[in-house]
């Protein structure tokens, strides 16, 4: 190949060249050195290996430009302008130093986004409602490099938001909702509402300029109760206010009262100690307080406390003040004064610390407390006066209600239940009252609805009451013994005589024995009948039935309310065998002559010092108190106070006999266990005083805690002796304690035995011993005979073996006591001897009796001093 340059030779070392028929012809010219270097170019140009210098890329000698020794002369070529369509359709090109930019216009994208755009890699239309870009509310329709927005109602165009489609702001209008009203903008809509305190004039539309919103009466709406309860609503334009009722406050003062900050109770007597006064019971209610008097106290101005002038006076005090007729006790004038106040005050609600003050006052001077006593046959007169002392108080403590009411009230005198029907109330059927373990089930609507759409009715037990209205107010030739507490039924100002529908109490009681029959009865006043002479005032049975019995309880149906009671008859009375009520009388008689033999030879005869008789004495004496005691528990019965001491001296002297049996077991066991450790013996047994404390201390810690939760345990049984209630198990304070002292009993046997198996085994070997120890096992057996075997006998009484084995030896224990301890002594024996024959002054042969071994001494002995 050839070509026509021209050449020039410039100073500094380098050749111009012209090409004229060069493929690179466009250079203008071109340059190349002898010694090209890095520099030798200029700038925007490079040297070439064969020693030209070439533009760098993007750049070009202009044409017919010549090279200076500074520059070689290269400009930035423009590509947008020199080659048309260099990025492709529906593109920008942007020139730049040396370069150029391809990007595609507004709603186009090229292909690969990783490259340029570019002929290769064109650009292409944009889908933009694929994103969404109108959004929710509105719809999109896609053009070539653009997009079409076609808004919802309420909705407009706002290119420059995302999404393009934005929401109309129609609360701008401030009236469009009404005046007093807050208008809330919704997505295409908007919603009206009432500022607090307010509602629409048509609560079922929204607020609008023609459904304006008007206050509202917050405090009419009873079921909202704004304020909460024991509070008083007052209602303002747009608001309300809340007050606390007297009696109550709220727990924040700086924030109204609600149901958040409620209307709390004040406690009157805790902020002011002897609000009262002194000798009261001041009792916090809902809203106030009352003052009433402890049991044994009644107020001096009577059913209606007044305060700075009322005080507690003791009940003596006010018997002893009342003057009465001639044919009146001060109790019973005491009784018809209170029913004299109460209908002075009638329509006058009491509380119920007082109604309860009241009821435990009326009980008290009947008989039933400490003030007096009640006869074995009762006072129906008395009973009948309490009775409408009750229905009196039960109408003062029932409130006025158009709704329901239930009161309950439980003190150591009375168990009540109430219910009060209102007009407004829609209740069940049947209504159940429930007073102890008693119930009532009476149909309360149908009364009320015959007694102008209310109601009310009582159910409550007096306790003792049953010891007032006696059982012998039943007329039967049955044997009768009351099986339930007295119940009294009240329903005030409706007659009760008929009910068209009977009403049912489930009674319990304790198990009916097989010959008895229980008998649904009611009390019938004589003054209500018209009686004379108390001739009807009696239990009757007419109009109750029983409607089911069970062995523990029993349901009787009446058509009248009235005080009802449930009696058991014995049809056939069990006859008294007088067999064996003659031989348990003289074995008892010859056990207590054999006690008494026993206790005056422990007390007069002279004994070794190391000999300790003081379980023994003092189980003999415990033993001779408590059958003389059993000998006399019938007889005073009628005198309550005399038969409640009888009982618990009974209680104690038993308990105090098993305790010194347990003693002198104890002491026994100690002797073997001291003999079997071949131990000189310094003194018998365990310490006098430690003796004194445990024999007596122990029986009169149990009577004593007995009698503290059931004071009411000790008194006249049912079968009318002086002993133990069966009511709340009490019989266990005897029991348990027995059970007890036999268990350790025979404990200390077996140990005792164990303690002796190093004699039993060498009393082959040892045939001096082997009637020694054959006397000491036959005295240990013996002593646990007597100390308790007996009592086993006890639990088999089915046949008349059994009992008259139980009489017999059972009575019998201070024969026993004797027998072992004094007759088989032979030390007693010759002291006997001494007595009979009055020969004190002689010397006994072998010694005297103070330096003879005893019974117990045998024990003492250790067995290499013996023989």
């Amino acid at each position: 190949m050839s070509a026509v340059v021209n050449i020039a030779l410039c100073p500094g070392g380098f050749y111009v060249y012209q090409p004229m028929s060069y493929p690179y012809y466009q250079q203008g010219y071109a340059t190349y050195h002898y010694d090209c270097k890095p520099d030798s170019c200029g700038p925007l140009a490079k040297c070439m290996p064969d020693g030209g210098c070439n533009c760098e890329d993007g750049y070009e000698i202009p044409q017919n430009h010549l090279p200076t020794p500074a520059s070689f002369g290269c400009v930035d070529i423009d590509e947008c302008q020199r080659t048309t369509g260099i990025c492709g359709p529906n593109s920008n090109c942007k020139n730049t130093v040396g370069s150029y930019i391809c990007t595609c216009l507004n709603g186009f994208s090229v292909a690969d986004p990783t490259l340029p755009p570019g002929t290769s890699n064109g650009c292409t239309d944009i889908d933009e409602c694929l994103a969404n870009i109108c959004g929710q509310y509105g719809s999109c329709t896609n053009t070539i490099g653009s997009y079409v927005c076609n808004c919802n109602e309420g909705f407009h165009i706002q290119s420059d938001a995302t999404p393009v489609c934005q929401d109309n702001d129609e609360c701008l209008t401030s009236s469009i909702c009404g005046p007093d009203s807050i208008c809330t903008n919704t997505p295409g809509a908007y919603t009206c509402g009432c500022i607090p305190g307010h509602a629409p004039t048509d609560q079922s539309k929204e607020p609008s300029m023609t459904n304006i919103c008007t206050d509202i009466d917050e405090c009419a709406d009873h079921v909202l109760n704004i304020c909460g309860a024991n509070c008083n609503c007052t209602n303002s334009i747009g608001s309300y206010n809340c007050t606390c009722l007297t009696g109550y406050r709220v727990d924040n003062p700086h924030v109204i009262a609600s149901i958040a900050n409620p209307c709390n109770d004040i406690d009157e007597f805790s902020e002011t100690p002897g609000l009262c006064g002194n000798q009261t019971v001041c009792t916090n209610a809902p809203g106030t307080f009352y003052c009433s008097c402890p049991d044994g106290f009644y107020p001096s101005t009577g059913v209606i406390w007044k305060a700075g002038i009322t005080f507690c006076k003791s009940l003596e005090d006010i018997l002893d003040e009342i003057k009465p007729n001639k044919d009146k006790t001060k109790e019973r004038a005491f009784l018809e004064n209170l029913g004299e106040d109460l209908k002075n005050n009638t329509g006058v609600l009491l509380p119920d610390v007082t109604v309860a003050n009241c009821f435990s006052t009326s009980m008290m001077v009947s008989g039933v407390g400490t003030l007096t006593s009640t006869s074995s046959e009762g006072d129906g007169e008395t009973g009948s006066v309490i009775l409408g002392l009750s229905e009196q108080l039960v109408v003062a403590m029932t409130p006025s209600t158009e709704t329901k009411i239930k009161k309950e009230m439980h003190t150591s005198t009375v168990d009540l239940s109430l219910v009060a029907i209102g007009s407004l109330s829609y209740d069940s059927k049947s209504s159940s009252l429930s007073a102890k373990e008693y119930e009532m089930k009476i149909n309360l609507e149908d009364l009320a609805r015959a007694n102008n759409g209310s109601v009310s009715a009582a159910f409550l037990t007096l306790d003792g009451m049953e010891s007032i209205l006696s059982h012998q107010y039943f007329k039967t030739k049955n044997v009768t013994e009351m099986y339930s507490d007295v119940l009294t039924a009240i329903i005030p100002g409706i007659n009760t005589t008929n009910l068209t529908e009977p009403v049912n109490f489930t009674i319990q009681h304790k198990e009916v024995p097989d010959n008895g029959m229980v008998t649904c009865v009611y009390w019938e006043a004589g003054e209500a009948k018209g009686g004379q002479n108390g001739e009807t005032m009696r239990w009757s049975d007419e109009g109750c039935w029983v409607a089911y019995s069970h062995k523990n309880y029993t349901v009787c149906s009446c058509s009248h309310l009235s005080t009802f009671a449930l009696i058991m008859q014995i049809g056939e009375p069990v006859p008294q065998n007088d067999f064996l009520e003659w031989l348990n009388r003289i074995c008892v008689i010859i056990g207590l002559f054999f006690l008494a033999l026993a206790i005056f030879t422990f007390l007069l005869c002279s004994w070794n010092p190391k000999i300790n008789n003081t379980a023994r004495l003092h189980l003999c004496l415990n033993l001779f108190f408590s059958q003389l005691l059993l000998l006399w528990n019938d007889k005073y019965t009628d005198n309550k106070l005399a038969c409640t001491v009888m009982a618990g001296l009974l209680h104690f002297f038993i308990v105090a006999s098993f305790v010194w049996m347990l003693l002198e077991a104890l002491q026994l066991h100690l002797l073997v266990r001291k003999l079997s450790q071949v131990k000189v013996i310094q003194r018998d047994g365990l310490p006098r005083p430690l003796l004194y404390l445990i024999g007596y201390g122990v029986p009169f810690v149990i009577v004593g805690v007995s009698a503290l939760m059931y004071s009411g345990g000790y008194g006249r049984t049912e079968a009318n002796v002086c002993w133990l209630s069966e009511k709340r198990n009490f019989k266990w304070a005897l029991t348990g304690p027995v059970i007890a002292i036999l268990a350790m009993n025979c404990y200390l046997f077996g140990a005792t035995l164990w303690s002796l198996r190093p004699t039993l085994a060498n009393i082959k070997s040892d045939i001096s011993q082997s009637k020694d120890t054959k006397l000491i096992l036959f005295k240990i057996l013996a002593q646990f005979v007597i100390l308790g075997c007996t009592w086993i006998l006890g639990l088999y009484q089915t046949n008349l073996f059994f009992q008259v084995a139980f009489i017999v030896l059972n009575s019998q224990q201070g024969t026993f006591l004797y027998i072992v301890h004094c007759v088989l002594n032979k030390e007693i024996r010759d002291e006997y001897v001494k007595w009979l024959t009055c020969s004190f002054n002689k010397t006994r042969e072998g010694g005297s009796v103070r330096n003879a071994p005893s019974v117990s001494e045998d024990l003492d002995i250790p067995q290499e001093h013996r023989g």
